[in-house]
C-alpha cells in the first residue's frame, strides 16, 4: 500500500529451482497505477499514480516458466496486489468575519475522498483571536477576541491526512481566515 506519487519498491522474483533458466511473465489488471499492463522479468521501481478520490487496487499475476534442455515448463501463477491511496484532500472552508465577542461558527472539515479515513491538523497564525495556535480535527465554535481598535485577521492552515490500510497520505493544505 503506497501513496499517490510515491515510489513503489522494486519487485524481484525468485525460485528454489536450480539447473535451468527461470523467467517470469506478469500482468497488471490496473495500469492506471503507473505500472504497465504486462511485462517480463522483475518489476522495477515506479511512481504510483492515483488521480481519484479512493484507493485503487491493482492485481499483479505472475507466471513462472522453467527452461532446461530445451523444454519449458510453466508453473502455477501467483498474485499480489498494489494499492495506491489517493492524496489527502480537504474542501476549502469558508472565510468568516465576526465582531469582537461574537461567536465564530464551528468549522467542520470535509473531503471528497472515500475508502479510508481522513483526519485534519491545523495551525492558526494569530492565537490572539481566541483560537489555539494549533490543533487537530474540527474547530469548535468559540467567541472572537479583538482587544484593539483595528480589524485583526488570523489565517488558518489545514492539512488533510488520508489513511487506508495503515498508510497515511498527506495532501495539500487549504487556508481560510
Amino acid at each position: 500500500v503506497v501513496c499517490n506519487g510515491t515510489p513503489v519498491t522494486a519487485v524481484t522474483f525468485g525460485t528454489t529451482n536450480t539447473g535451468g533458466t527461470m523467467t517470469y511473465d506478469w500482468t497488471n489488471n490496473t495500469p492506471s497505477i503507473g505500472l504497465a499492463a504486462t511485462g517480463t522479468g522483475n518489476i522495477a521501481v515506479f511512481n504510483a499514480a492515483n488521480a481519484g478520490t479512493s484507493p485503487v487496487v491493482a492485481t499483479i499475476t505472475v507466471t513462472p516458466s522453467f527452461t532446461n534442455a530445451g523444454v519449458t515448463c510453466s508453473g502455477p501463477a501467483q498474485t499480489f496486489t498494489i494499492t495506491v491511496n489517493p492524496t489527502g484532500a480537504v474542501n476549502d472552508p469558508a472565510d468568516q468575519v465576526v465582531c469582537n465577542g461574537s461567536p465564530v461558527t464551528a468549522v467542520n472539515f470535509t473531503t471528497s475522498n472515500t475508502g479510508g479515513t481522513t483526519t485534519y491538523s491545523w495551525t492558526n497564525s494569530n492565537a490572539a483571536i481566541g483560537l489555539a495556535a494549533a490543533g487537530a480535527g474540527n474547530i469548535a465554535a468559540f467567541n472572537a477576541v479583538n482587544a484593539g481598535t483595528a480589524p485583526v485577521t488570523a489565517t488558518i492552515t489545514v492539512t488533510p491526512h488520508f489513511t487506508n490500510a495503515g498508510v497515511t497520505c498527506d495532501g495539500p493544505v487549504q487556508t481560510f481566515t
